[in-house]
């Protein structure tokens, strides 16, 4: 995205310096700002915490603030009010919303579940508040695998990612893993052709993944990690050239 202006943010009603003007209203309103590694850089230059979403609202309970300023989705925000109960939580955008949260409302999930009797639920942190409410147990990325072994032997569903359950089922030999069909938008854009033809252009480059990438692309990568995972691995790797598959945001942690 191109950065506006300074002429056409005076335009619209910004102040000359904006920056300062976010740090002013900090400041006056007594808040904490998140800032999701998927945001803008000058966005994560400005917050107190950038990370994962999880981490993220775990970072908000170690600061004693009124407000919580969520950069990122709706989820995000509402994991960050159910671990800040007492605190205020707002959000920029009141638009911001995550293909995989709004592709799994909690009616049609409790449809599904219904139709799987005994089955226990297992969710992504990125889902909504209600879906967290009707699941046995939610998971990150980085620890989806180690939940699922905890069902062994029960008829587990996995929801709402069907990338990341696939990769579920065979980090954690869960071959019966019963999956909801959502999709992120974000990760179904990198296709294994054009991930072939970046490695033919940049021979010897380590490609990085994220597990909610198609599993053709996840073939092709050298290492597949959380989000977190994926900026370790940019700052140990011995690589010099790294392909990313993921949010273009990861680059200014990497």
């Amino acid at each position: 995205m191109t950065a506006a202006s300074p002429a056409r943010l005076r335009d619209a009603g910004f102040p000359d310096d904006l920056e300062e003007a976010i740090l002013a209203l900090k400041r006056e309103r007594n808040a904490v700002l998140l800032a999701h590694y998927y945001q803008e850089d000058e966005v994560q230059d400005l917050a107190d915490f950038v990370g994962d979403s999880l981490a993220l609202a775990q970072a908000a309970q170690k600061v004693d603030r009124d407000v919580i300023a969520f950069c990122g989705v709706h989820f995000m925000a509402e994991t960050a009010k159910i671990l800040n109960p007492e605190r205020k939580v707002v959000v920029p955008d009141l638009d911001a919303g995550c293909s995989l949260a709004d592709g799994c409302p909690p009616d049609e999930l409790r449809a599904f579940a219904a139709e799987h009797p005994g089955a226990k639920i297992l969710s992504y942190i990125n889902t909504s508040a209600e879906v967290k409410a009707i699941s046995d147990l939610i998971c990150t990325s980085s620890n989806a695998a180690k939940m699922a072994a905890q069902f062994e032997g029960e008829p587990l569903i996995f929801a709402p990612d069907r990338h990341l359950a696939r990769w579920v089922a065979q980090q954690a030999n869960r071959p019966d893993l019963i999956i909801w069909p959502g999709t992120c938008v974000v990760h179904e854009q990198f296709s294994a052709k054009k991930l072939t033809e970046l490695r033919v252009r940049h021979p010897g480059a380590e490609v990085l993944a994220h597990p909610e990438c198609d599993e053709a692309v996840l073939e092709l990568a050298d290492f597949v990690a959380s989000t977190t995972g994926i900026i370790q691995r940019a700052v140990d790797s011995p690589a010099k050239t790294l392909i990313i598959a993921t949010e273009d945001g990861v680059f200014h942690q990497s």
